[in-house]
């Protein structure tokens, strides 16, 4: 859910929309296509939209009777690291947004519960909770660099790719291994002293 409690919206800051050349006569509309700059923490602890970056915004304003609708999609490139094997991730991110924004006083049966809807502060919009809840929603929560990574070895943290394939942190106890040994001379001495007494045969 949108955190829409009131705040005082900043018509420099680059998610808030300013719609005062949109007629408020129901069906008219207007197109936004523009890049602005990625608010901070878009995203997850893992993968999200770099502060600053470039998001590429394709909205369509139109103007209803409860207030302003804003539909249409933002994309923008997204960075992280693979879960797995903690390797660097780029790619880019698509999400469509539809989110009603009502005027200061409308009170219809679609803006009646003021946590589930935005409000226009004059002619200002903030589409940012919208895009924020939007690409949350859209990335993974466990990113992978690619969906066989095998990942890290837990012993050494190197990753299994750059690994031999027999690599082995088997560790075996010295106790063992001198028995181990004394068992393989036993073995062998039996043998050879059996071979020498067929041979005296």
């Amino acid at each position: 859910m949108h955190d829409h409690s009131l705040k005082h919206l900043d018509p420099r800051a680059p998610l808030v929309l300013d719609t005062r050349d949109l007629p408020r006569r129901p069906g008219a509309m207007r197109v936004i296509q523009r890049a602005v700059h990625a608010p901070s923490n878009l995203g997850l602890e893992l993968i999200g939209v770099p502060e600053g970056a470039d998001l590429t915004l394709d909205l369509r304003l139109e103007s209803v009777s409860e207030g302003v609708l804003v539909s249409g999609t933002v994309s923008g490139p997204v960075e992280g690291e693979c879960g797995r094997c903690l390797r660097p991730i780029t790619d880019t991110v698509t999400v469509s947004v539809q989110e009603l924004y009502a005027y200061a006083h409308s009170a219809t049966e679609e803006t009646t519960e003021e946590d589930e809807v935005g409000r226009l502060q004059g002619d200002l919009l903030d589409l940012e909770p919208a895009v924020r809840d939007a690409v949350v929603l859209e990335l993974p929560n466990h990113p992978l660099c690619r969906a066989d990574c095998p990942g890290l070895c837990p012993e050494c943290g190197v990753s299994w790719d750059e690994l031999p394939a027999d690599h082995s942190h088997t560790q075996v106890d010295l106790r063992w291994a001198a028995l181990a040994k004394l068992t393989e001379e036993t073995r062998t001495g039996s043998g050879a002293a059996d071979r020498g007494a067929t041979e005296k045969e």
